[in-house]
């Protein structure tokens, strides 16, 4: 329901990503859009589409280490699958073909939008020539914000997804996915592999520029106060998103919360639990009296004004109240927020991908049958399903079997069926669950037995008759989420907050189940 554009608001958000002056060729609907723009490139070689930011990784870590972008550049290493020479990143900058948004870079000439915000490839910086230099720069910023939140969410994805059980990844250039992720022979997890450097350096990147955000807009001399507000609570909402998702990698290591400040030390889990209640509960206060001289994106469809904004909010409040184990509060949160038993599960706030030329698309996307480099579901995920639950439908039958390091499955994951499907920040079949789970901790059983049948009655699934007690019923929670989520970054933080790590399934001898990640070192 988010994969096509209207409105306003999804005419601002494709401008601030359409392709910049050095694209060899530009669209007429691009042009259209941003008639300034020229077409270029700098030597006249074939521009690369938007590559794979979870393809097999580095040589060198492109946040820490990278390469000189001014040697000479060896055009043969620039498609051979790793980062190399004088790359930025995987097969591109340094001379090579310019990185697409969110791959990492030393300068604007290394990215399509020759926009290296901070060293990782931002969105097309837009001009507002209505608007003063100062709100112009507020605005793009506030792109820069929306855009990054994509940013390696399918490398998190394949991560917490392979750690969790809900698949594995097949790659012929990366053996690490079947390897240290999944704790094969005597492989662990690294604090610098890919796996964690990407998601974990991405969150404080844009959680940097959210800070930055509130900050600028706050000290504006034209911005009206009303406004500031709403810059405010998005940013600090954004901000919480961020910190809460590195947290569910680190989890009791916990993380540092002053994300411009890499010598601060970490806190607590239930520190930055209760950091980012506060950060959501300021954003929260700022709410009612704000405006929004703005608009999002598409994703954001429905939650776009200040009065629909502070549901989004709530809602992700709600799911901190789950991981605090507050189930008051997490049923007053539920009940400030776009819940709704009645409504389509599917409601909720994504990140948009489109396959306009510059933009970001969804590389979670794999083709069906595909070789070489694949994402499969797990083959615990048919076995257990329910019969006739249609949740099934979010794999799908390959002609032939996938096979790599002792490990098979005869399932492609298919949950997101192309390259412009969005992923969900969270939708109202999470909050229903989240109702459950409440109600089902608190001993009413009832109403939780009611928000469970209404996920069951929309996935085909006959009504819970099993037993009514606590254990049965987070168990068939757990189960409801397991399919449900699927392949949203929620299965491995739910068995372990449910304490059941140890029901994982441990596919060869050697391998392990990993409780977290390593903190990366600054």
């Amino acid at each position: 329901m988010h994969d096509t554009a209207s409105g306003a608001a999804r005419v601002e958000w494709v401008t601030m990503f359409v392709r910049s002056a050095r694209l060899l060729v530009c669209s007429a609907f691009i042009l259209a859009l941003s008639p300034t723009l020229a077409c270029s490139s700098d030597d006249g070689a074939a521009l690369a589409t938007n590559p794979d930011s979870g393809a097999p990784i580095e040589r060198h870590d492109p946040i820490d280490g990278g390469s000189d972008s001014s040697a000479p550049v060896d055009r043969a290493k620039c498609s051979d699958g790793v980062m190399d020479a004088a790359e930025t990143d995987v097969d591109c900058g340094g001379g090579c073909a310019p990185c697409g948004q969110c791959q990492r870079c030393l300068a604007d000439a290394d990215c399509e939008t020759t926009n290296c915000a901070d060293g990782i490839c931002g969105p097309v910086k837009r001009g507002y020539p209505q608007l003063s230099a100062e709100r112009g720069e507020i605005r793009n910023l506030l792109a820069t914000v929306e855009a990054g939140m994509r940013c390696d969410m399918d490398v998190y994805v394949d991560a917490v997804g392979i750690v969790g059980r809900e698949m594995y990844r097949f790659s012929s250039k990366e053996p690490r996915y079947t390897t240290d992720l999944l704790g094969g022979g005597t492989s662990v997890l690294a604090s610098d592999a890919f796996y964690v450097t990407r998601p974990w350096t991405s969150r404080y990147w844009v959680a940097r520029n959210a800070k930055r955000l509130e900050t600028r807009s706050a000290n504006a001399t034209d911005v009206t106060a009303t406004d500031k507000k709403g810059y405010a609570a998005v940013a600090e909402t954004v901000l919480a998103y961020q910190l809460l998702l590195d947290l569910t990698l680190s989890d009791e290591q916990g993380l540092r919360v002053d994300v411009e400040n890499d010598a601060q030390p970490a806190r607590t889990k239930d520190e930055v639990l209760a950091h980012v209640m506060a950060l959501l509960d300021d954003a929260k206060a700022n709410l009612p009296g704000a405006t929004f001289d703005f608009s999002l994106s598409s994703g954001f469809e429905g939650f776009d004004t200040p009065s629909t904004f502070l549901k989004f909010n709530r809602a992700l409040a709600a799911r901190v109240a789950a991981y605090q184990k507050n189930w008051p509060l997490l049923l007053t949160t539920l009940g400030e927020s776009f819940l709704s038993l009645n409504a389509d599960l599917r409601l909720g706030v994504y990140m948009p991908f489109t396959n306009v030329p510059g933009d970001a698309r969804n590389s979670l996307f794999t083709a069906p049958n595909g070789e070489g480099d694949v994402r499969v579901a797990h083959p615990s995920f048919a076995t257990d399903v329910a019969t006739g639950d249609d949740r099934l439908l979010s794999t799908v039958l390959r002609s032939t079997p996938a096979s790599q390091a002792g490990l098979t499955s005869n399932r492609d994951a298919w949950r997101y069926t192309s390259a412009t499907a969005p992923f969900p920040i969270i939708r109202n079949e999470e909050l229903v669950l989240l109702y459950a789970e409440a109600r089902a901790q608190l001993g009413q059983f009832p109403d939780a037995i009611v928000a469970i049948n209404r996920i069951r009655s929309v996935h085909n699934v006959s009504p819970y008759a099993g037993a009514v007690t606590p254990a049965a019923l987070l168990n068939e929670i757990l189960y409801q989420r397991r399919y449900s989520l699927f392949l949203e970054g929620h299965r491995w933080v739910d068995v372990r907050r449910f304490g059941a790590l140890g029901t994982l399934p441990v596919d060869r001898p050697d391998d392990d189940v990993w409780s977290s990640f390593p903190v990366p070192k600054p």
